[in-house]
């Protein structure tokens, strides 16, 4: 499929990339080439294949939660720049 200039300046519009006009030439090749490969694959028999995302078998692997002991809140208060029992104290940032 012959890809026009028009659509080149659109693509390069769309992506908000600037391309030289030595470079426009170039892309439009590679559209076209990515067009024709496309139709190589628009041309495959898929007859029963399932639909996939991915073309490995994915599937989460979880843990149990488990209660564990943590660091000590003192020590890790310790070295803030401005003591607090409960947490970190920073200077506020929204009115």
């Amino acid at each position: 499929m012959k890809i026009a200039q028009e659509i080149v300046d659109y693509v390069s519009a769309l992506s908000r990339l600037s391309l030289p006009e030595g470079e426009k030439a170039a892309m439009q090749r590679e559209l076209e080439k990515i067009l024709q490969y496309m139709d190589v694959l628009e041309g495959l028999d898929t007859a029963g294949v399932e639909p996939m995302s991915h073309v490995i078998p994915l599937e989460n692997i979880m843990r149990e939660d488990r209660v564990m002991p943590s660091q000590d809140r003192g020590e890790l208060l310790a070295g803030a720049p401005v003591p607090d029992q409960e947490a970190f104290l920073t200077p506020k940032s929204v009115e």
